[in-house]
C-alpha cells in the first residue's frame, strides 16, 4: 500500500491496529490504551478485532508500562494491562494499520516491513487533523507534563482516525 493512501474497510469488516514507540513502554502502550477506550466511548469498538502495541527496540521486552504511562491513563478513567514487546516480521500481515509514534521509529518500521506486507505503515500524527506530520515525542526524560501532552495528542489522532478510516462522524 501507499504511505498516503488510507485503507477504508467494509461497514461490516474489522480493522486491527498497532501502535508502535521505541521501547513500547510510554507512548505507543498509552496509545492501544486511549485509543481503545475512545473507540470503545465513540461506539465503535466492535470496529475493531485486534488493538496493541510494540515498540522497535526490544530494550523493555516483558516490562510494564513506565508509571507515569499507568498514572496518566488512570487520571482519564483508564485502565492498562501491558507488557512491552518488539515489533514481529508477522505484525505487518496480522495489522492493518501501524502507527508510529515519531519519524525514526516510522523509518525504522518501513526498513524491517516485508514487500508483501498488508499493514499501512504511517506516523500516528498522520491523523492530527491539520499538518498530517504531528510527532508523539518521546516523554521518557522528561516530567510528567510530557506524558499529559501525549495523552491529549493520541485522543486526538484517535478521534481523527475513526473520522478519516471509519468514515464516521465524530464529536469533538
Amino acid at each position: 500500500m501507499s504511505t498516503t493512501e488510507l485503507y477504508h474497510p467494509a461497514p461490516n469488516e474489522k480493522l486491527a491496529v498497532l501502535f508502535c514507540c521505541l521501547g513500547n513502554i510510554c507512548r505507543s502502550p498509552m496509545a492501544e490504551a486511549a485509543f481503545r477506550h475512545t473507540v470503545e466511548q465513540l461506539g465503535h469498538g466492535r470496529r475493531f478485532s485486534k488493538i496493541d502495541s510494540c515498540g522497535t527496540a526490544g530494550y523493555h521486552s516483558g516490562e510494564q508500562p513506565d508509571s507515569r504511562t499507568v498514572e496518566t491513563l488512570l487520571k482519564n478513567g483508564i485502565e492498562i494491562n501491558h507488557r512491552a514487546r518488539q515489533v514481529r516480521q508477522s505484525d505487518f500481515n496480522e495489522f492493518d494499520y501501524i502507527l508510529a509514534m515519531d519519524e525514526s521509529n516510522l523509518h525504522n518500521l518501513q526498513r524491517i516491513a516485508p514487500a508483501n506486507g498488508k499493514a499501512k505503515v504511517l506516523l500516528f500524527g498522520h491523523f492530527d487533523g491539520k499538518s498530517r506530520n504531528e510527532i508523539v515525542d518521546d516523554p521518557y526524560y522528561g516530567g510528567t507534563s510530557g506524558f499529559k501532552t501525549n495523552f491529549n495528542q493520541i485522543v486526538r489522532f484517535s478521534k481523527n482516525f475513526v473520522r478519516e478510516v471509519l468514515q464516521e462522524g465524530v464529536p469533538e
